[in-house]
């Protein structure tokens, strides 16, 4: 048994590249469960497995204390002193207890167990492995697929392409070689498990990584991808070297470059635009086709106006707006299309209402100052609106200018501007008090009756001049 799993050891490192030391660590673990269990043995054993001539030995550890109270875990410092006089408390002292059966027994039990580290050993060094392909392209072979998932074999792995990440109504073969991205590796209780992807807007990155040297040198650098798998994608591409054109480059000689990509994706429409440092002009190329007239930003809100001529509409906005939807992906600005002539209405809109704002905030969201205003100019119906008006600080002041005085009496109003009107014609009506008294006086006027009544009965009203008044 010991020659064999000696070769056995040499065969694994080998071909799956599992080191001895792992395999002889799951091989000793194992030995030592299978001695518990066998043996009713329930002390501090280790098992020793010279990995050279294939020889087995079990030991017994017991510690030195001073007085021995559990012979199986622990010896007296007077017995150590027995076996060799350098001892001491503390120390651990092996003893041998190999069975003389305990390699059959050890490798019928231990067969499992050993089994068991070695799955874990070659799994750990599969999720290694490709871990460091994640974000990669690789190529394998269909498998297999079911109503979900497709089964690609990479070599050392099965990988899984779920249904979000496959491109719709793309069909495969059985033993077709495709490219895939490795998008995920994961540690699972059944082993590693990589996600792979032909949907994933990075497969796009890398392919043309693949297919264009001056992406892969970075002379040319990928700014930005948005893709609807299957049907249409844009780049947005720029050059490092003002010699070199970016678009030009990706597209190749004829068409020959992005061809190829476009092979590879069974027809995926491409559009390879130019990026700019301004958003106004990113966003003006990535509308194409369509032309672009002018462009409008929201920076509070990062959205914007995009104006088209008329008969571009609908290819501004595409099938579906389809369109409209990668352009906002690739520039990340919430992107409004509107026709030349809508626009135009939109900005009327936009100025009546704007207009409108304004008027009622004349009308109702100021206060008048009438601190500096004299009585006169405040009779005036131009000045006196329907507005709020606070009198409190300038009561005074208003009374003075209309009765000649200082009172104190204050006027309050929010928008009741007749009662203000009324009492300035009462004070234009008792203007010089006086003089009126004399009047009725000399024509014996009974001053009980009212003023209407002195008009109809006497003409003495009429002699007297407006001014007089």
């Amino acid at each position: 048994m010991s020659k064999e799993l000696v070769a056995a050891m040499q065969v694994l490192e080998e071909e799956k590249g599992i080191s001895r030391t792992v395999i002889k660590e799951a091989l000793e673990s194992a030995l030592v469960l299978a001695y518990k269990k066998n043996y009713d043995q329930a002390q501090n054993v280790d098992v020793v497995f010279d990995e050279n001539n294939g020889k087995i030995a079990v030991y017994s550890v017991k510690e030195v204390v001073e007085t021995n109270y559990d012979s199986t875990l622990e010896i007296s410092l007077e017995e150590a002193l027995k076996i060799n006089r350098a001892y001491e408390i503390g120390d651990k002292i092996k003893f041998e207890v190999t069975p003389k059966d305990f390699g059959r027994i050890a490798t019928q039990t231990a067969k499992h167990v050993i089994m068991q580290r070695i799955r874990e050993a070659e799994r750990e060094i599969i999720f290694e492995e490709y871990s460091q392909y994640q974000d990669e392209i690789l190529t394998g072979t269909v498998e297999r697929q079911d109503n979900r998932n497709v089964y690609v074999n990479l070599g050392k792995i099965e990988a899984i392409m779920p249904i979000n990440e496959q491109i719709p109504n793309e069909e495969f073969t059985m033993d077709e070689r495709i490219k895939v991205y490795v998008s995920k590796v994961d540690k699972t209780p059944k082993g590693p498990q990589v996600i792979v992807s032909r949907a994933h807007q990075d497969f796009l990155r890398r392919l043309f990584e693949q297919e264009v040297p001056e992406i892969y040198d970075g002379v040319v650098e990928i700014m930005s991808v948005a893709r609807e798998a299957g049907d249409r994608s844009k780049v947005a591409v720029r050059s490092r070297d003002k010699n070199i054109d970016p678009v030009g480059t990706c597209v190749g000689q004829r068409g020959q470059r992005v061809q190829t990509i476009v092979n590879e994706l069974n027809g995926e429409n491409m559009d390879i635009i130019e990026w700019a440092e301004t958003p106004q002009e990113f966003i003006r190329n990535a509308m194409n086709p369509a032309d672009v007239i002018e462009v409008i930003f929201d920076e509070a809100n990062h959205s914007c106006i995009v104006v088209v001529p008329d008969y571009q509409l609908s290819l501004a906005i595409g099938k579906k707006g389809q369109n409209a939807r990668l352009a906002a992906r690739l520039t990340t600005y919430k992107i409004d299309i509107k026709s030349e002539t809508a626009y135009a209405e939109y900005q009327d809109e936009q100025a009546a209402l704007t207009f409108k704002e304004e008027e009622d905030a004349l009308d109702y969201g100021h206060d008048v100052d009438l601190s500096n205003v004299d009585g006169d100019y405040l009779a005036s119906e131009d000045v006196i609106t329907d507005e709020t008006v606070d009198y409190d600080a300038e009561a005074s002041n208003l009374n003075e200018s209309l009765y000649g005085e200082s009172t104190d009496e204050t006027f309050e109003t929010t928008g009741d501007v007749e009662a203000l009107r009324d009492q300035q014609d009462n004070a234009e009506q008792n203007y010089d008090a006086e003089d009126v008294e004399t009047l009725i006086a000399d024509a014996e006027i009974d001053p009980e009756q009212s003023y209407d009544e002195l008009v109809e009965e006497t003409d003495f009203i009429e002699e007297v001049s407006e001014e007089e008044l």
